[in-house]
């Protein structure tokens, strides 16, 4: 599938400020679920200095400073990319361990294997372990259940007894109160899925992209009227010939529309970027010299590209 998607952001400061310093996570990479056929960062006034590096995490992060007083920034990410459908060949035969013998694995012990997915499994700024976190595991995560299996269920629990409310929570709500008050966003389904897979030793990874959304029959695509999107990855070690845990793949999950897949939930779907939670992957983030209070207004539009 061909998708453009045209990510809009504009500032407007009470009065005028003099310095901008900001790091953005706005650029898609190329990876095995999609590739990038066009990728621009078009900043208005134009910075002082730009450059562009992979983070710790394989993201692109885009550097920016702006000198010139200013009391409005606008920053728009526009990109074209090719999707591919997640239902692969080489998954067909896909034996999925129990989530008992990943928690396993992953137990720190002296001239243990190391594997990267580790890093996955801590306290992050938006995760931490909790007994009630556990608690609602387990209604899906039940003895000598496969990973893959109890990580479904647990989707379709939250897509089941949650409900999405755009104005239920902020950035700064904690996960545990989404749980109380089962109402949230996106990022706080992805949040808590993540905090049930970390609170059993189990790696999770919080991921931000975009949803190619259908408009209602008869009505037309609206432009700017779509959101950016997230969702979570659970790794899952494979097995080999011995019946031991090996390198392993990672399976996405979206709690938000009950939807999942190896590598990617499906076509429709863009990676952004990845972390181990909210704060790793903010679309901007930085600082300022001056300006007062700010508005922020953001405008999302995804729409199929026209080969005809």
């Amino acid at each position: 599938m061909l998708l453009e998607v045209i990510h809009d952001s504009i500032y407007s400061y009470e009065g005028h400020v003099g310095t901008v310093r900001h790091l953005a996570h706005l650029k898609p990479p190329s990876t095995h679920s999609q590739k990038i056929l066009q990728s621009a960062l078009l900043i208005d006034p134009l910075p002082d200095l730009y450059y562009e590096n992979q983070d710790v995490y394989n993201n692109v992060a885009s550097y920016f400073s702006i000198q010139d007083t200013h009391s409005k920034l606008t920053i728009r990410a526009q990109s074209q990319v090719e999707t591919f459908p997640n239902v692969s060949q080489k998954w067909l035969n896909f034996i999925s361990p129990t989530w008992e013998s990943v928690r396993e694995y992953f137990k720190y012990s002296t001239n243990a294997h190391w594997d990267s997915a580790s890093e996955f499994l801590f306290h992050s700024t938006f995760i931490h372990y909790h007994q009630d976190f556990i608690d609602l595991a387990k209604q899906t995560f039940q003895p000598h259940t496969t990973i893959l299996e109890a990580s479904i269920g647990l989707m379709n629990l939250i897509y089941e007894n949650f409900e999405y409310h755009s104005s239920s929570t902020d950035i700064d709500t904690p996960t545990r109160e989404v749980l109380s008050q089962k109402k949230g966003v996106c990022q706080d389904f992805a949040h808590l899925f993540i905090s049930c897979l970390r609170s059993l030793g189990v790696p999770a990874k919080y991921i931000s992209g975009y949803l190619l959304t259908t408009p209602p029959p008869g009505k037309v695509r609206l432009i700017g009227s779509d959101a950016s999107h997230a969702w979570a990855s659970v790794y899952i070690p494979t097995l080999d010939l011995y019946n031991n845990l090996s390198t392993g793949v990672w399976c996405d999950f979206d709690p938000t529309n009950n939807r999942w897949g190896f590598e990617s939930p499906g076509d429709d779907y863009i990676f952004l970027a990845q972390g181990r939670d909210y704060a790793d992957v903010s679309p901007i983030r930085g600082v300022i010299k001056g300006g007062a209070n700010h508005d922020l207004k953001v405008a999302v539009t995804v729409r199929p590209i026209n080969t005809n």
